[in-house]
């Protein structure tokens, strides 16, 4: 695909704006998936260049918090192996659906999480009491996984609000931890979707290189200050992008009608 120099100037400033809201709250993929297709990369194309430049610059985010003390790996080891079979099967399966139903699917997928970020309560700071063990939890993260491989956006923050809700972490420790796990599902998709040929290479190297930029600056903010204030910004983001999608009368969502 042929690309003006505008259009990735937009993906490369989405990209940038998506790796800082990725490592304070997750969700940057809100942003990046619906620019991707926006611009007219096909769905599944869409998803896979995400997954490149999300897989970089979230590995980036990981470093730090893991250089910061944050980020437990024997802890959540196991939970970091359900995510990855999660993630493998739901990046195999994405591949086989019709790219029309998955245009028609985005906007509506963008609407539910437009609403989980804006009714979702907040989130505590300090350490809790589990309420799962460790089988438990794995089979949460194993399910948000697959959520990952087969569309992505905002599977960290629902991987952090498992984390805070059901292993009891605080925000911090939580965000941290969502990197080693994001990483590892971010890695597990972006296999499948390289072994499917989906990937546009050049364009998702260029954008990884403003995410990595974004994910640095959105790291040393959440260390210092954890992720308040990204959750508006998201539910903005995501209904806007929605309106552009829903925009183009082409959308098969409209031949519903």
């Amino acid at each position: 695909m042929h690309f003006t120099f505008e259009t990735i100037l937009f993906l490369i400033s989405t990209a940038f704006v998506a790796g800082g809201i990725d490592a304070l709250a997750g969700g940057g993929g809100l942003l990046t998936i619906p620019a991707l297709m926006a611009v007219g990369v096909p769905p599944v194309s869409a998803l896979a260049t995400n997954k490149l430049q999300s897989t970089i610059g979230t590995s980036s985010a990981f470093l730090t918090f893991l250089r910061a003390g944050h980020v437990d790996l024997a802890q959540f080891a196991l939970p970091a192996a359900g995510a990855f079979v999660g993630s493998v099967a739901g990046a195999t399966t994405v591949q086989f659906i019709n790219p029309a139903f998955l245009s028609a699917f985005v906007p509506v997928l963008l609407i539910g999480m437009g609403f989980y970020f804006l009714l979702a309560p907040p989130m505590s700071t300090a350490d809790r009491h589990a309420r799962l063990g460790r089988w438990g939890l794995t089979a949460c993260i194993s399910v948000v996984g697959f959520y990952d491989g087969f569309f992505g956006p905002g599977a960290g923050s629902f991987l952090t609000t498992v984390l805070v809700a059901v292993a009891g972490l605080g925000l911090v420790r939580a965000i941290a931890n969502t990197k080693f796990l994001n990483l590892v599902t971010n890695l597990a998709g972006l296999s499948a979707m390289i072994a499917g040929g989906k990937v546009l290479w050049l364009l998702g190297l260029g954008m990884a290189c403003a995410n990595v930029l974004g994910n640095q600056i959105g790291a040393r903010l959440a260390i210092r200050f954890g992720g308040k204030g990204v959750r508006p910004l998201l539910v903005i983001m995501s209904f806007a992008l929605t309106i552009k999608l829903l925009a183009d009368r082409n959308n098969p969502i409209w031949h519903l009608f």
